[in-house]
């Protein structure tokens, strides 16, 4: 399920989700097809380009041990409040492990 699903009409108004990603815009694009035709809903927040990671090595995400040598970066979701804080995260070094929405959802919470 979509978080944005989880949130009410008040919260979806005030709440931003992005994807960010060293990969070039057709890639992400392609990415973004396959979740559509796999996942049978097509994701309604921007997917963004990091040429040359610098906001990935801002956060410390940066993965230099990619078995295949890609530039990649950790899987990583943040709650960053309206003032830039970081107020929850999720960082993981596997790739096919991602937070609940219902996690992120409790952590948007906590923001009022």
């Amino acid at each position: 399920m979509e978080l944005k699903a989880l949130l009410t009409p008040e919260q979806e108004e005030g709440t931003q989700i992005l994807a960010l990603s060293v990969d070039p815009p057709e890639d992400l694009q392609r990415m973004v097809d396959r979740i559509s035709a796999d996942d049978q809903w097509a994701p309604t927040f921007p997917f963004l380009t990091d040429d040359g990671h610098k906001v990935i090595d801002r956060y410390g995400l940066f993965n230099p041990n990619d078995p295949r040598g890609r530039q990649i970066a950790h899987p990583a979701t943040f709650v960053i409040d309206r003032d830039g804080v970081v107020r929850w995260r999720f960082v993981e070094e596997d790739y096919s492990r991602r937070p609940a929405n219902e996690d992120i959802w409790a952590a948007l919470q906590e923001l009022g």
